[in-house]
Protein backbone atom coordinates (compact mmCIF):
# COMPACT_ATOMS: atom_id res chain seq x y z
CA UNK A 1 0.00 0.00 0.00
CA UNK A 2 2.77 2.22 0.92
CA UNK A 3 4.48 1.74 -2.55
CA UNK A 4 1.18 2.25 -4.14
CA UNK A 5 0.62 5.88 -2.39
CA UNK A 6 4.82 6.69 -3.51
CA UNK A 7 3.68 5.43 -6.85
CA UNK A 8 0.73 7.91 -6.47
CA UNK A 9 2.78 10.94 -5.25
CA UNK A 10 5.99 10.32 -7.79
CA UNK A 11 3.28 10.44 -10.68
CA UNK A 12 1.85 13.82 -9.66
CA UNK A 13 4.88 15.20 -9.12
CA UNK A 14 5.80 13.92 -12.93
CA UNK A 15 2.69 14.95 -14.67
CA UNK A 16 3.34 18.63 -13.66
CA UNK A 17 0.71 21.14 -13.07
CA UNK A 18 -1.16 21.09 -16.34
CA UNK A 19 -1.82 17.58 -15.98
CA UNK A 20 -2.71 17.83 -11.57
CA UNK A 21 -5.50 20.27 -13.33
CA UNK A 22 -6.23 18.54 -15.88
CA UNK A 23 -7.33 15.63 -13.21
CA UNK A 24 -8.44 18.06 -10.28
CA UNK A 25 -10.07 20.40 -12.93
CA UNK A 26 -13.65 20.71 -10.94
CA UNK A 27 -11.67 21.32 -7.30
CA UNK A 28 -9.67 23.95 -8.36
CA UNK A 29 -11.89 25.67 -10.77
CA UNK A 30 -15.17 25.44 -9.32
CA UNK A 31 -14.74 24.57 -5.59
CA UNK A 32 -11.43 25.92 -4.62
CA UNK A 33 -11.57 29.24 -6.42
CA UNK A 34 -14.96 30.17 -6.17
CA UNK A 35 -15.88 29.56 -3.01
CA UNK A 36 -12.62 29.79 -1.06
CA UNK A 37 -10.61 31.97 -3.44
CA UNK A 38 -13.35 34.53 -4.70
CA UNK A 39 -15.36 34.55 -1.18
CA UNK A 40 -12.14 35.13 0.39
CA UNK A 41 -10.88 38.32 -1.64
CA UNK A 42 -14.84 39.63 -1.15
CA UNK A 43 -14.75 39.13 2.13
CA UNK A 44 -11.25 41.55 2.75
CA UNK A 45 -12.51 43.94 0.78
CA UNK A 46 -15.75 44.16 2.86
CA UNK A 47 -13.53 44.12 5.88
CA UNK A 48 -11.51 46.91 4.97
CA UNK A 49 -14.16 49.15 4.27
CA UNK A 50 -15.70 48.46 7.62
CA UNK A 51 -14.75 51.69 9.49
CA UNK A 52 -16.69 53.99 6.68
CA UNK A 53 -19.65 51.22 6.51
CA UNK A 54 -19.76 51.61 10.67
CA UNK A 55 -19.89 55.29 10.06
CA UNK A 56 -23.05 55.05 7.72
CA UNK A 57 -24.70 52.54 9.95
CA UNK A 58 -24.30 55.17 13.30
CA UNK A 59 -26.42 57.57 11.17
CA UNK A 60 -28.47 55.25 9.68
CA UNK A 61 -29.30 54.01 13.39
CA UNK A 62 -29.88 57.64 14.57
CA UNK A 63 -32.46 58.40 11.82
CA UNK A 64 -34.43 55.54 12.56
CA UNK A 65 -34.43 56.43 16.14
CA UNK A 66 -35.31 59.44 15.49
CA UNK A 67 -37.85 58.77 13.08
CA UNK A 68 -39.32 55.65 15.44
CA UNK A 69 -41.85 54.09 12.53
CA UNK A 70 -44.46 51.61 13.31
CA UNK A 71 -42.69 47.75 12.52
CA UNK A 72 -45.59 45.28 11.89
CA UNK A 73 -44.12 41.80 13.16
CA UNK A 74 -45.80 39.21 11.54
CA UNK A 75 -45.60 35.29 12.46
CA UNK A 76 -47.40 33.20 10.14
CA UNK A 77 -47.49 29.25 11.05
CA UNK A 78 -49.57 26.07 11.98
CA UNK A 79 -49.89 24.64 15.09
CA UNK A 80 -46.80 26.55 16.49
CA UNK A 81 -48.92 27.09 19.82
CA UNK A 82 -45.84 25.85 22.20
CA UNK A 83 -43.62 28.35 20.19
CA UNK A 84 -45.51 31.07 20.57
CA UNK A 85 -45.81 32.30 24.12
CA UNK A 86 -42.12 31.76 24.05
CA UNK A 87 -41.33 34.15 21.00
CA UNK A 88 -44.09 36.84 22.89
CA UNK A 89 -41.91 37.10 25.74
CA UNK A 90 -38.77 37.06 24.23
CA UNK A 91 -39.96 40.15 22.03
CA UNK A 92 -40.67 42.05 25.18
CA UNK A 93 -37.18 42.44 25.89
CA UNK A 94 -36.46 44.07 21.93
CA UNK A 95 -34.49 47.41 22.38
CA UNK A 96 -36.65 48.48 19.69
CA UNK A 97 -40.01 48.61 20.81
CA UNK A 98 -42.37 50.45 18.52
CA UNK A 99 -43.82 47.41 16.62
CA UNK A 100 -46.94 45.39 17.10
CA UNK A 101 -46.78 41.71 16.96
CA UNK A 102 -49.50 39.78 15.07
CA UNK A 103 -49.47 36.15 15.02
CA UNK A 104 -51.53 34.34 12.16
CA UNK A 105 -53.11 30.67 12.61
CA UNK A 106 -53.11 28.74 9.48
CA UNK A 107 -55.52 26.06 10.16
CA UNK A 108 -54.41 24.48 13.61
CA UNK A 109 -55.74 21.30 14.87
CA UNK A 110 -53.98 21.96 18.20
CA UNK A 111 -54.49 24.27 21.23
CA UNK A 112 -52.91 27.11 19.12
CA UNK A 113 -55.96 28.84 18.87
CA UNK A 114 -57.02 28.74 22.97
CA UNK A 115 -52.84 29.92 23.24
CA UNK A 116 -52.74 32.80 21.56
CA UNK A 117 -56.60 34.46 21.83
CA UNK A 118 -54.84 34.07 26.15
CA UNK A 119 -51.71 35.82 25.01
CA UNK A 120 -53.51 38.94 23.39
CA UNK A 121 -56.12 38.66 26.37
CA UNK A 122 -52.72 39.67 28.87
CA UNK A 123 -50.49 41.67 26.57
CA UNK A 124 -48.36 39.83 24.59
CA UNK A 125 -50.22 39.43 21.30
CA UNK A 126 -51.60 42.87 19.30
CA UNK A 127 -53.58 41.34 16.37
CA UNK A 128 -53.96 37.05 16.85
CA UNK A 129 -55.66 36.16 13.24
CA UNK A 130 -56.63 33.05 12.00
CA UNK A 131 -57.44 30.76 8.72
CA UNK A 132 -59.96 28.25 9.74
CA UNK A 133 -58.72 26.56 6.48
CA UNK A 134 -55.24 25.51 6.16
CA UNK A 135 -54.29 28.10 3.01
CA UNK A 136 -50.39 27.79 3.28
CA UNK A 137 -47.70 29.80 4.88
CA UNK A 138 -48.01 32.42 2.20
CA UNK A 139 -51.84 32.73 2.56
CA UNK A 140 -51.26 33.16 6.15
CA UNK A 141 -48.39 35.80 5.45
CA UNK A 142 -50.32 37.51 3.17
CA UNK A 143 -53.19 37.43 6.01
CA UNK A 144 -51.06 39.17 8.81
CA UNK A 145 -49.99 41.74 6.31
CA UNK A 146 -53.09 42.95 4.90
CA UNK A 147 -54.06 44.03 8.63
CA UNK A 148 -50.67 45.38 9.74
CA UNK A 149 -50.03 48.79 10.15
CA UNK A 150 -46.27 49.06 10.11
CA UNK A 151 -44.12 51.30 7.71
CA UNK A 152 -41.79 48.10 7.59
CA UNK A 153 -43.38 44.16 7.66
CA UNK A 154 -40.95 41.92 9.71
CA UNK A 155 -41.51 38.15 8.61
CA UNK A 156 -40.64 35.58 11.45
CA UNK A 157 -41.14 31.69 11.98
CA UNK A 158 -42.49 31.23 15.38
CA UNK A 159 -40.68 28.57 16.53
CA UNK A 160 -36.68 30.63 16.07
CA UNK A 161 -34.90 32.64 19.02
CA UNK A 162 -33.89 36.39 18.73
CA UNK A 163 -31.13 38.39 19.73
CA UNK A 164 -32.74 41.51 21.78
CA UNK A 165 -31.46 44.13 19.35
CA UNK A 166 -32.34 41.67 16.48
CA UNK A 167 -35.56 43.84 15.23
CA UNK A 168 -33.57 47.12 15.88
CA UNK A 169 -30.57 45.64 13.58
CA UNK A 170 -32.86 44.26 10.78
CA UNK A 171 -34.58 47.30 10.10
CA UNK A 172 -31.45 49.84 10.04
CA UNK A 173 -30.55 49.19 6.57
CA UNK A 174 -33.27 50.82 5.87
CA UNK A 175 -32.22 54.10 6.34
CA UNK A 176 -29.19 53.17 5.08
CA UNK A 177 -30.41 53.66 1.25
CA UNK A 178 -34.13 54.47 0.07
CA UNK A 179 -33.87 51.94 -2.20
CA UNK A 180 -33.72 48.73 0.13
CA UNK A 181 -37.23 47.20 -0.29
CA UNK A 182 -36.18 43.99 1.98
CA UNK A 183 -33.30 42.92 4.51
CA UNK A 184 -32.44 39.52 5.47
CA UNK A 185 -31.05 38.32 8.48
CA UNK A 186 -28.19 36.25 9.88
CA UNK A 187 -29.60 32.13 10.61
CA UNK A 188 -27.75 30.38 12.61
CA UNK A 189 -28.75 26.72 14.31
CA UNK A 190 -29.13 26.63 18.15
CA UNK A 191 -29.75 23.01 18.38
CA UNK A 192 -26.03 21.95 17.01
CA UNK A 193 -25.40 19.74 19.53
CA UNK A 194 -28.64 17.40 19.27
CA UNK A 195 -27.66 15.07 16.83
CA UNK A 196 -24.41 14.90 14.07
CA UNK A 197 -27.17 15.72 11.46
CA UNK A 198 -27.31 19.18 13.49
CA UNK A 199 -23.98 19.91 13.94
CA UNK A 200 -23.08 19.89 10.21
CA UNK A 201 -25.65 21.92 9.22
CA UNK A 202 -24.69 24.04 11.62
CA UNK A 203 -20.84 24.29 10.02
CA UNK A 204 -22.82 25.19 6.58
CA UNK A 205 -25.08 27.77 7.72
CA UNK A 206 -21.94 29.59 9.33
CA UNK A 207 -20.04 28.98 6.54
CA UNK A 208 -21.84 28.67 2.97
CA UNK A 209 -24.83 30.33 4.25
CA UNK A 210 -24.13 33.03 6.76
CA UNK A 211 -20.35 33.84 4.95
CA UNK A 212 -21.67 33.08 1.43
CA UNK A 213 -24.76 35.93 1.72
CA UNK A 214 -22.04 38.57 3.67
CA UNK A 215 -20.12 38.38 0.20
CA UNK A 216 -23.79 37.69 -2.20
CA UNK A 217 -25.24 41.11 -0.23
CA UNK A 218 -21.72 43.12 -0.96
CA UNK A 219 -21.44 42.30 -4.28
CA UNK A 220 -25.35 43.15 -4.85
CA UNK A 221 -26.80 40.21 -5.99
CA UNK A 222 -28.15 38.51 -2.97
CA UNK A 223 -30.86 36.37 -3.64
CA UNK A 224 -33.05 34.87 -0.75
CA UNK A 225 -34.78 36.90 2.24
CA UNK A 226 -35.11 34.09 4.91
CA UNK A 227 -38.50 33.37 5.94
CA UNK A 228 -37.32 32.68 9.36
CA UNK A 229 -35.53 36.57 9.54
CA UNK A 230 -36.91 39.03 6.84
CA UNK A 231 -38.06 42.33 7.02
CA UNK A 232 -39.92 44.47 3.84
CA UNK A 233 -40.77 47.67 2.74
CA UNK A 234 -44.36 48.33 2.71
CA UNK A 235 -44.69 49.96 -0.37
CA UNK A 236 -41.92 47.06 -2.26
CA UNK A 237 -44.53 44.40 -0.44
CA UNK A 238 -47.72 46.38 -1.67
CA UNK A 239 -45.80 46.88 -5.59
CA UNK A 240 -45.65 42.86 -5.62
CA UNK A 241 -48.81 41.69 -3.68
CA UNK A 242 -47.03 39.84 -1.38
CA UNK A 243 -46.20 36.45 -1.00
CA UNK A 244 -47.13 33.76 -4.27
CA UNK A 245 -48.37 30.12 -3.09
CA UNK A 246 -45.63 27.70 -2.56
CA UNK A 247 -42.89 25.77 -1.82
CA UNK A 248 -39.41 28.85 -2.10
CA UNK A 249 -41.56 31.80 -1.56
CA UNK A 250 -38.80 33.16 0.42
CA UNK A 251 -36.34 33.03 -3.17
CA UNK A 252 -39.56 33.84 -5.16
CA UNK A 253 -40.84 37.34 -3.50
CA UNK A 254 -36.84 38.49 -3.38
CA UNK A 255 -36.89 37.51 -7.06
CA UNK A 256 -40.08 39.94 -7.99
CA UNK A 257 -38.76 42.64 -5.76
CA UNK A 258 -34.97 42.59 -7.37
CA UNK A 259 -37.38 42.70 -10.63
CA UNK A 260 -38.73 46.34 -9.59
CA UNK A 261 -35.18 47.48 -9.15
CA UNK A 262 -35.37 47.52 -5.44
CA UNK A 263 -32.09 46.91 -3.60
CA UNK A 264 -31.65 43.64 -1.30
CA UNK A 265 -29.60 43.22 1.47
CA UNK A 266 -28.31 41.02 3.73
CA UNK A 267 -27.89 42.20 7.47
CA UNK A 268 -25.35 39.95 9.39
CA UNK A 269 -25.77 41.52 12.81
CA UNK A 270 -29.33 40.60 12.73
CA UNK A 271 -29.03 37.21 14.56
CA UNK A 272 -31.93 34.64 14.93
CA UNK A 273 -31.24 31.08 15.90
CA UNK A 274 -33.32 28.14 14.36
CA UNK A 275 -33.77 24.59 14.95
CA UNK A 276 -33.12 22.41 12.21
CA UNK A 277 -33.96 18.83 10.88
CA UNK A 278 -32.37 16.64 13.24
CA UNK A 279 -32.33 13.53 11.67
CA UNK A 280 -31.07 13.06 7.90
CA UNK A 281 -34.59 11.71 6.78
CA UNK A 282 -35.89 15.34 7.82
CA UNK A 283 -33.03 16.75 6.31
CA UNK A 284 -33.64 15.19 2.74
CA UNK A 285 -37.60 16.62 3.15
CA UNK A 286 -36.47 19.80 3.54
CA UNK A 287 -33.66 19.79 1.14
CA UNK A 288 -35.66 18.34 -1.79
CA UNK A 289 -38.17 21.19 -1.17
CA UNK A 290 -35.48 23.98 -1.10
CA UNK A 291 -33.95 22.13 -4.50
CA UNK A 292 -36.84 22.28 -6.07
CA UNK A 293 -38.11 25.78 -5.91
CA UNK A 294 -35.05 26.67 -7.47
CA UNK A 295 -36.41 25.01 -10.73
CA UNK A 296 -39.86 25.99 -10.27
CA UNK A 297 -39.13 29.52 -9.71
CA UNK A 298 -35.39 30.48 -11.03
CA UNK A 299 -35.53 28.47 -14.20
CA UNK A 300 -39.33 28.50 -15.27
CA UNK A 301 -41.12 30.71 -13.25
CA UNK A 302 -38.65 33.98 -13.35
CA UNK A 303 -36.76 33.04 -16.82
CA UNK A 304 -37.67 36.71 -17.92
CA UNK A 305 -34.46 38.09 -15.74
CA UNK A 306 -32.50 36.71 -18.42
CA UNK A 307 -34.14 38.57 -21.55
CA UNK A 308 -32.67 41.84 -22.93
CA UNK A 309 -36.24 43.27 -22.36
CA UNK A 310 -36.76 46.98 -20.97
CA UNK A 311 -36.97 45.89 -17.26
CA UNK A 312 -33.37 44.14 -17.13
CA UNK A 313 -30.88 44.39 -14.59
CA UNK A 314 -27.56 42.66 -15.12
CA UNK A 315 -27.53 42.62 -11.56
CA UNK A 316 -30.45 40.27 -11.81
CA UNK A 317 -28.62 38.33 -14.42
CA UNK A 318 -26.10 37.83 -12.30
CA UNK A 319 -27.71 36.91 -9.26
CA UNK A 320 -30.35 34.33 -10.95
CA UNK A 321 -27.21 33.17 -13.63
CA UNK A 322 -24.84 32.46 -10.21
CA UNK A 323 -27.71 31.15 -8.48
CA UNK A 324 -28.60 28.33 -11.51
CA UNK A 325 -25.15 27.88 -12.00
CA UNK A 326 -23.49 26.84 -8.46
CA UNK A 327 -26.55 24.79 -7.80
CA UNK A 328 -27.93 23.15 -10.81
CA UNK A 329 -25.05 23.38 -13.30
CA UNK A 330 -21.99 22.34 -10.85
CA UNK A 331 -24.12 19.77 -9.76
CA UNK A 332 -24.22 18.75 -13.56
CA UNK A 333 -20.89 19.09 -13.96
CA UNK A 334 -20.21 17.03 -10.52
CA UNK A 335 -21.82 13.81 -12.46
CA UNK A 336 -19.66 14.74 -15.77
CA UNK A 337 -16.52 14.92 -13.27
CA UNK A 338 -17.50 11.42 -12.12
CA UNK A 339 -17.74 9.92 -15.82
CA UNK A 340 -14.56 11.88 -16.29
CA UNK A 341 -12.31 10.18 -14.41
CA UNK A 342 -14.18 6.97 -14.22
CA UNK A 343 -13.83 6.48 -18.53
CA UNK A 344 -9.91 8.69 -18.88
CA UNK A 345 -8.38 7.45 -15.55
CA UNK A 346 -9.37 4.11 -14.80
CA UNK A 347 -6.11 3.50 -13.47
CA UNK A 348 -5.76 5.71 -10.99
CA UNK A 349 -9.62 5.75 -9.56
CA UNK A 350 -8.01 4.30 -6.56
CA UNK A 351 -5.90 7.52 -5.59
CA UNK A 352 -7.94 10.04 -7.78
CA UNK A 353 -10.80 9.82 -5.16
CA UNK A 354 -8.90 9.67 -2.03
CA UNK A 355 -6.80 12.50 -2.59
CA UNK A 356 -10.13 14.44 -3.75
CA UNK A 357 -11.02 13.77 -0.63
CA UNK A 358 -7.94 15.15 1.37
CA UNK A 359 -8.15 18.14 -0.78
CA UNK A 360 -11.57 18.78 0.30
CA UNK A 361 -10.83 18.04 3.56
CA UNK A 362 -8.23 20.59 3.58
CA UNK A 363 -10.47 23.27 2.26
CA UNK A 364 -12.87 22.59 4.61
CA UNK A 365 -10.62 23.32 7.39
CA UNK A 366 -8.90 26.20 5.83
CA UNK A 367 -12.84 27.96 4.88
CA UNK A 368 -13.75 26.71 8.75
CA UNK A 369 -10.89 28.91 10.41
CA UNK A 370 -9.92 31.52 8.38
CA UNK A 371 -13.51 32.92 7.41
CA UNK A 372 -14.01 32.70 11.18
CA UNK A 373 -12.38 35.75 11.29
CA UNK A 374 -15.00 37.50 9.68
CA UNK A 375 -18.33 35.91 11.59
CA UNK A 376 -19.89 38.61 12.79
CA UNK A 377 -21.04 36.31 15.28
CA UNK A 378 -18.37 34.39 16.67
CA UNK A 379 -19.68 31.21 18.45
CA UNK A 380 -17.91 30.35 21.66
CA UNK A 381 -18.13 26.53 20.78
CA UNK A 382 -15.96 26.99 17.33
CA UNK A 383 -13.56 24.04 18.67
CA UNK A 384 -16.59 22.01 18.93
CA UNK A 385 -16.88 21.64 15.15
CA UNK A 386 -13.99 21.18 14.87
CA UNK A 387 -13.55 17.31 14.81
CA UNK A 388 -16.63 17.30 12.67
CA UNK A 389 -14.91 19.26 9.68
CA UNK A 390 -13.90 16.09 7.86
CA UNK A 391 -17.61 14.59 7.53
CA UNK A 392 -18.27 17.57 5.81
CA UNK A 393 -16.55 15.99 2.64
CA UNK A 394 -19.31 13.36 2.72
CA UNK A 395 -22.43 15.85 3.67
CA UNK A 396 -21.37 18.69 1.00
CA UNK A 397 -19.57 16.01 -1.39
CA UNK A 398 -21.94 13.53 -1.73
CA UNK A 399 -25.15 13.57 0.48
CA UNK A 400 -26.69 17.00 -0.72
CA UNK A 401 -25.09 16.59 -4.04
CA UNK A 402 -27.66 13.30 -4.44
CA UNK A 403 -30.19 15.04 -2.41
CA UNK A 404 -30.24 17.85 -5.05
CA UNK A 405 -30.03 15.65 -7.81
CA UNK A 406 -33.34 14.07 -7.48
CA UNK A 407 -34.77 17.35 -6.44
CA UNK A 408 -33.83 18.62 -9.93
CA UNK A 409 -35.02 15.40 -11.72
CA UNK A 410 -38.42 15.28 -9.98
CA UNK A 411 -39.13 18.83 -10.41
CA UNK A 412 -38.03 19.20 -14.24
CA UNK A 413 -39.78 16.46 -15.37
CA UNK A 414 -42.19 15.52 -12.93
CA UNK A 415 -43.00 18.96 -11.23
CA UNK A 416 -43.31 17.54 -7.74
CA UNK A 417 -43.09 20.80 -6.12
CA UNK A 418 -46.51 21.16 -7.09
CA UNK A 419 -47.28 17.75 -4.58
CA UNK A 420 -45.38 18.94 -1.70
CA UNK A 421 -47.71 18.37 1.65
CA UNK A 422 -45.34 21.42 3.21
CA UNK A 423 -48.35 23.49 1.08
CA UNK A 424 -52.07 22.64 1.03
CA UNK A 425 -53.40 20.48 -2.00
CA UNK A 426 -55.94 22.80 -3.22
CA UNK A 427 -53.05 25.96 -2.95
CA UNK A 428 -51.23 24.37 -5.34
CA UNK A 429 -53.58 23.06 -7.76
CA UNK A 430 -54.33 27.00 -8.01
CA UNK A 431 -50.85 27.89 -8.28
CA UNK A 432 -50.16 25.32 -10.63
CA UNK A 433 -53.17 26.41 -12.99
CA UNK A 434 -51.75 30.27 -12.33
CA UNK A 435 -48.06 29.08 -13.57
CA UNK A 436 -46.56 30.52 -9.81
Amino acid sequence: MIEAVDGFFSYISAVGPSKLLRIFWFFVFFEFARFFIFELTVLIIWKLREPQRKERYSNARRRLFIERPLVSVIVPGKNEGLHIFKLANSLKEQSYTNFEFIVIDDGSDDDTERICKSLQKNGFIDLFLRNDVRGGKASAANLGYRFSKGKIIVHLDADCSYDNDAIEKIIIPFYLDDAIGAVGGNILVRNFKDSLCATLQAIEYSDTISVGRITSSYLGIYRLVSGAFGAFKREALDRVGGWDIGPGLDGDITVKLRKLGYLIVFEPEAVCQTSVPDTFRKLVKQRLRWDKSIIRFRVRKHRDVFYPNATFRFSNFVSSAENITYNLLLNIKWWIYLVDMVVNYSSLLAFVFPFNILLYTVNNFLKFLVFSLFRTRKNSSIIYFIPYLPLMVVYFGFYLRLVRSVAYVQEFFFKRSYKDAWNPAKSSNHAKKLGI
